[in-house]
């Protein structure tokens, strides 16, 4: 039976740990599983609703009603929350302002951590996140925790929203990635943190295809 092989990819928001990680599941043709999505796809469904996002117990019963699932098509893979395509709605500013309140509760990141850990059962997976090395996939094959500088994640940010016709001002960017670095990073449940055997590669600099080939380097014994 050929083995299965398990890729973390952890860091900080735009760090491109997303667009790098897609890149490399359709190269070694293995699953990927968006994490940040599914958290997006929750915060997205409560502003929907205006349920109170400081309600976890409101939020948990909400969350037991939606269904999120990926679909893989020719523009790129696609986000569904109860089959309806939220790909680009899930990366408005109102939800990404949003989204860390929201993961921060502990039967949210549990009931979601349940899920990520089904879609990683069957077959070689790479999923990217903030508590993938951690908390969800402690076994993984490989590790990785992406960084790169303030200043040039929200540079990506920004051109990222443009490109996509969202609205976006840079400089709030660039302080609202300031803030959840801190909020992640010291939340109580499953914070931001560097595994211990993960590999920290700074993207400050590097094109996609620097840091793909990085990554791909570092994962060649295991292929």
């Amino acid at each position: 039976m050929k083995k299965t092989v398990q890729i973390a990819i952890d860091g900080p928001a735009s760090a491109g740990k997303s667009t790098v990680a897609k890149i490399l599941a359709k190269q070694l043709g293995f699953v990927y599983c968006d994490t940040g999505a599914m958290y997006r796809s929750l915060t997205l469904a409560a502003l929907q609703k205006e349920i109170p996002l400081e309600d976890e117990e409101a939020l948990l019963n909400l969350l037991n009603h939606l269904e999120i699932t990926f679909k893989q098509l020719a523009d790129g893979q696609h986000v569904y929350l109860n089959d309806e395509d939220v790909t680009l709605a899930i990366r408005s500013i109102e939800v990404t302002k949003s989204v860390s309140e929201v993961s921060a509760f502990k039967q949210i990141r549990e009931e979601m951590v349940k899920r990520q850990k089904t879609f990683s059962l069957s077959d070689s997976i790479i999923m990217d996140g903030r508590d993938i090395g951690t908390v969800v996939l402690p076994n993984a094959d490989l590790k990785i925790f992406l960084v790169a500088s303030v200043e040039e994640r929200a540079e990506r940010r920004f051109k990222e929203n443009q490109a996509k016709g969202i609205p976006a001002d840079f400089d709030e960017i660039k302080k609202d990635i300031a803030w959840r670095d801190n909020y992640d990073s010291t939340r109580k449940n499953s914070p931001l943190v560097q595994a211990k055997d993960a590999v920290l590669l700074d993207t400050t600099g590097l094109s996609i295809n620097d840091v793909v080939n990085k990554i791909l380097d570092l994962a060649k014994d295991l292929i």
